[in-house]
């Protein structure tokens, strides 16, 4: 019998890419500091701690259901973002679906276990289903997580930035005193008298407008931020910026700079429909009543803020209502201010005035209602 030696080639080996987890595993993660990365656990080998990993696959539309025993004061996270504590010692069962954050996308996250006092019941973390309990557990009472409402992170930033804010318009009082009286007079909303048609006919562009443009720009991005008014979530601005919840420095600076390129870029707005309109005469009085009623709006927002981060952990949902109610009366409050003035120069009970009106000031309001008050 003869036999054929053929060469023999060996394929070429390449490591298979780490699945992603649609279920809880067995597995957990701990965090070596040395190194500062994440490490399996050994239960044998390593020490135990008080904070457990594991990678997710979370998607609102899909069920992830979680059941376990805890102490009071265990907690969990995703992506570093507190979604629930323990508050009495008993078996829960929750849904992370139900408990990922709106400002989360689905997909991949980190589920952090952790507890401050002691180290969490791993062999207690388990997967449940409608129609079965979980084997080995007796469970005589099962608390139903609910989703919690994130406080303000970071405090140290917010109180740093309203330091800035409260020496920056120190700065600007001291440097255009006679300026900003002029501007922050609050009898002259409610007149009508030569000095107030004098007012608003002069350039609404000048440095002192430039400067408190943005300090009432960051003082609302300080308080969107805070309030976790996201406006990443919409498809358009998350395309062009990825920037993470934690990182609130970079979302205040992104926040202040979206909200200055619509103060001033609502100039360019009012112009081309006053262009279309017929209406070239209202275009200076109309923004110049805009900015005076926003930036005169925006030396409150600092107190909100602080209000804000004062009570919030005592009464979290009360604050974020006031918090955002504030908003509305702010957006509202320019928009009726900024009808009175024009009435006063041209009657507004002419349909083609109040359509004018409609396309420049009310369409805006209700599409940043729609998107910072009732959306979040």
């Amino acid at each position: 019998m003869a036999f054929t030696w053929r060469p023999v080639c060996a394929s070429e080996y390449r490591q298979l890419p780490p699945a992603t987890s649609t279920a809880l595993s067995n597995d957990w993660l701990i965090h070596d500091v040395a190194r500062n990365r994440l490490i399996f656990y050994l239960p044998d080998y390593h020490q135990p701690a008080h904070a457990y990993y594991q990678w997710v696959q979370v998607s609102r539309s899909q069920p992830f259901p979680l059941s376990f025993a805890a102490q009071p004061g265990l907690s969990l996270f995703l992506d570093n973002q507190l979604i629930f504590t323990a508050q009495t010692a008993t078996t829960y069962s929750l849904d992370l679906a139900h408990l990922l954050p709106t400002t989360l996308a689905a997909g991949t996250h980190l589920l952090a276990v952790w507890q401050p006092d002691g180290s969490p019941a791993l062999a207690s973390f388990s997967g449940v289903s409608a129609s079965s309990n979980i084997a080995g557990h007796a469970l005589t009472r099962v608390g139903h997580a609910q989703p919690r409402v994130l406080g303000p992170q970071g405090q140290n930033v917010y109180l740093a930035f309203l330091l800035i804010l409260g020496l920056s318009y120190g700065a600007v009082r001291t440097t255009y005193q006679s300026g900003l009286a002029r501007i922050f007079q609050i009898e002259e909303l409610f007149g009508n008298g030569s000095d107030q048609q004098a007012f608003l006919a002069k350039p609404a562009f000048s440095l002192l407008n430039l400067l408190l443009v943005l300090l009432f720009s960051l003082s609302f991005a300080l308080l969107l931020t805070a309030i976790h008014t996201d406006l990443q979530n919409l498809p358009l601005l998350r395309r062009f910026f990825n920037v993470p919840e934690t990182a609130i420095v970079a979302r205040v600076l992104l926040y202040t700079a979206i909200i200055t390129t619509f103060v001033f870029g609502k100039y360019l707005y009012v112009g081309i429909l006053a262009y279309i309109f017929g209406l070239q005469s209202l275009i200076n009085i109309q923004y110049r009543e805009f900015l005076r009623t926003t930036l005169l709006a925006g030396l409150f927002l600092p107190l909100v803020l602080l209000l804000y981060l004062s009570l919030n952990s005592g009464f979290p949902q009360t604050v974020a209502g006031v918090a955002s109610a504030v908003i509305g009366i702010v957006l509202i409050g320019t928009v009726l201010r900024v009808a009175r003035t024009l009435h006063h120069h041209t009657a507004l009970l002419n349909l083609h005035l109040f359509a004018y009106l409609c396309a420049t000031e009310v369409l805006p309001l209700l599409v940043l209602l729609k998107l910072i008050v009732f959306t979040y």
